[in-house]
């Protein structure tokens, strides 16, 4: 294909967050080096561009784009320029059916794709695989049939089978997960939050951000009382060093706020959450979590969290048990805020009632501090009047 300068050629994906890199020069795509999907290294070159009337060297010293972070993985595809001699043609497979191929004993290099742009496709792995019964190890031993193997056991899985590869986001937030729990040690506290005074507080305050073009949410009430409340439990705020078996206790409030996307969850950080009064940290919120869901998020705006909230909105149910962000070691889940009846002053009324799910790392935090804790931010919660002061409104 032709490309031109400076047009988006590929994106690269690090630490959740997306580069595009755009074209050095205007040519002639000579040749790719990399797959979508592939993890590539600092400096690797995974495109060359043909630019008619340059020299190689000097192709070399202006026309390379590098993948620009460690591990990065190709989002789409094409980007970086070398040399004017093409290489030699790299086969064309995706992961899993050289995955196959190498299982299977099947040199790529001799295979001839019959998929798309002449790619190997698993098929073409198996038909040019040695049938079972060339291999001396295939004679049968015995007149019992030989029991079938696990569906599970077949690397290139049913033909009906959809396979959708582990990749960019959906791969970190995998990797992720897995390293949370496989090293703090998890455990979840729950209490239920009236929410009726917080809610009469927001509509009250409902004109005013409006007319300020301020998204008021019940979201950037609970960020503001969770700051408050961590200065008072300032071990709830803090990271787990384990290689220097340290607890660091961080100074900042950086609060991660998890958000859905079409990619996937990612948690843009509202950083130093405790400076900011009610109505800019709602339009911080906002601002973050438009940015996240448009896929235009910083990568220092994805950095730097100590602590977690994570709202699951309407559709919330009853309560969950978040994972935590590591090595953060405290994360707060916010469920579903609806009328419910309740007991007050021995008469059953209708309230607007929440649970609230506190997961922290036991290896820092104990049970009884979670739990003060977490009641000390409903308290603020419940009577947010008698704590937020003009001066923490505007």
């Amino acid at each position: 294909d032709a490309v031109r300068e400076d047009q988006p050629l590929v994106e690269v994906m690090t630490d959740k967050a997306s580069v595009e890199i755009p074209s050095p020069r205007t040519g002639t795509i000579a040749g790719l080096h990399a797959e979508q999907g592939e993890i590539v290294n600092v400096g690797a070159t995974i495109i060359t561009i043909d630019v008619a009337g340059e020299a190689a060297s000097a192709l070399a010293a202006h026309g390379a784009v590098a993948a620009r972070a460690s591990g990065a993985a190709v989002a789409a595809p094409a980007a970086v320029a070398t040399g004017v001699a093409p290489p030699t043609p790299r086969v064309q497979a995706t992961p899993a059916v050289r995955q196959l191929a190498k299982q299977l004993g099947v040199p790529l290099e001799a295979i001839a794709g019959s998929g798309p742009g002449g790619a190997i496709t698993a098929d073409d792995v198996k038909r040019a695989a040695p049938a079972a019964t060339d291999s001396p190890a295939a004679t049968p031993a015995a007149t019992k049939p030989a029991s079938p193997a696990p569906a599970a056991t077949n690397p290139a899985g049913n033909a009906s089978d959809e396979r959708v590869p582990l990749r960019g986001l959906r791969r970190k937030i995998a990797d992720h997960m897995r390293h949370s729990i496989d090293t703090a040690a998890h455990f979840t506290f729950v209490a239920e939050c009236d929410m009726t005074e917080l809610a009469l507080h927001r509509a009250s305050l409902t004109a005013r951000a409006q007319a300020q073009g301020v998204k008021l949410t019940y979201l950037a009430y609970i960020v503001k009382a969770l700051t408050a409340s961590l200065r008072e439990f300032p071990m709830l705020n803090a990271s787990l060093d384990d290689a220097a078996s340290e607890i660091i206790i961080k100074r900042d409030l950086n609060v991660g706020i998890a958000t859905q996307t079409p990619e996937g969850l990612t948690v843009p950080v509202v950083r130093n959450a405790d400076r900011l009064a009610l109505l800019p940290l709602a339009t911080e919120i906002d601002r973050l979590a438009q940015a996240a869901r448009a896929g235009k998020l910083k990568l220092e705006e994805l950095q730097g969290g100590t602590i977690t909230v994570t709202s699951t909105g309407a559709r919330g149910g009853v309560l969950a048990t978040p994972i935590l962000h590591h090595p953060q070691v405290a994360i707060l889940g916010v469920h579903e805020i609806k009328p419910k009846p309740a007991v007050r002053d021995g008469q059953i009324v209708i309230r607007d009632l929440g649970n609230l799910s506190l997961s922290l790392d036991h290896r820092v935090v104990d049970g009884a501090t979670g739990a003060d804790f977490l009641y000390d931010l409903i308290r603020r919660l419940e009577s947010p009047a008698t704590w937020l002061t003009e001066q923490e409104i505007a």
